[in-house]
């Protein structure tokens, strides 16, 4: 359930078709948002609308098709946003999933890809919107981002080395935006459950092991405190906080959803 009132906002989510990015549309609109998502797979962001229309029969909903790596299909996006809804108030940058690889065996193509995917798609959705947030007040740009970006897994080389980067980039666009009156922030997920995790659970070698049972394994292997994977909508709540007028005193900041597994104390 939404925390406030944000019938007056214009939320933008990139990714929501899915996970976490559909999660938070979900929360925007409970919370009486217009809001504007975009994927890049057709059918699954027409199934996801369908959705969330059966859900919000009255939601202000737009959902459309966008490649974040593409300038010009953002900047459409972008246009189209503006001219259904008005002028973004909220932007949350959801980038896609990590890549699994160890420092000896990511090829230069496969640095070159990760990184690219890891920076501009909040590089292209935020050049394409600030323009918009700025006509905004209590603007916010929310960036996903992992746990990894602080306690890096050397199996994952390449999304850790990637997602360092852009924790640092929330919190320099936090400073230079502040005087705009735009606050950035991002939240660092651990484990959270996602078609990722569900496939590789269909994958399990014991066919007799429940998602419940086979994931509360995974958390103990991983050595997670609470015992289990997180939920989108847990992730989406977060988002909720750092993107509503509920954090308006809050930039260049993270906030932590991992279920404990952060060994670092801040």
């Amino acid at each position: 359930m939404a925390m406030c009132n944000l019938e007056h906002s214009v939320a933008v989510v990139t990714g929501g078709s899915s996970g976490i990015g559909l999660a938070c549309v979900g929360e925007f609109l409970a919370a009486g948002a217009a809001v504007a998502f975009c994927g890049r797979d057709q059918a699954r962001l027409a199934h996801a609308e369908a959705q969330l229309h059966a859900r919000f029969p009255a939601a202000r909903l737009l959902a459309a098709p966008c490649d974040v790596l593409d300038a010009a299909s953002v900047r459409d996006f972008a246009a189209r946003t503006e001219a259904a809804f008005g002028p973004a108030s909220i932007l949350v940058n959801n980038a896609g999933q990590g890549r699994v690889s160890t420092f000896a065996d990511t090829s230069d193509a496969a640095w070159t890809e990760e990184l690219q995917l890891k920076f501009f798609s909040v590089l292209h959705p935020t050049r394409a919107f600030l323009p918009q947030l700025e006509r905004r007040p209590e603007a916010a740009i929310v960036c996903v981002n992992s746990l990894l970006a602080l306690q890096p897994e050397p199996h994952m080389v390449a999304t850790s080395a990637a997602r360092a980067g852009i924790a640092n980039l929330v919190r320099s666009m936090a400073v230079e935006f502040a005087p705009k009156g735009v606050r950035v922030n991002g939240i660092l997920i651990g484990l959270v459950e996602s078609g990722q995790w569900r496939r590789r659970y269909e994958q399990r070698a014991n066919t007799e092991q429940s998602w419940d049972d086979w994931s509360a394994e995974l958390a103990r292997t991983k050595q997670i405190p609470l015992g289990r994977l997180g939920r989108p909508e847990e992730a989406a709540r977060a988002v909720f906080f750092l993107a509503s007028p509920l954090s308006s005193y809050t930039t260049g900041s993270h906030i932590d959803i991992s279920g404990g597994l952060s060994r670092h104390a801040r």
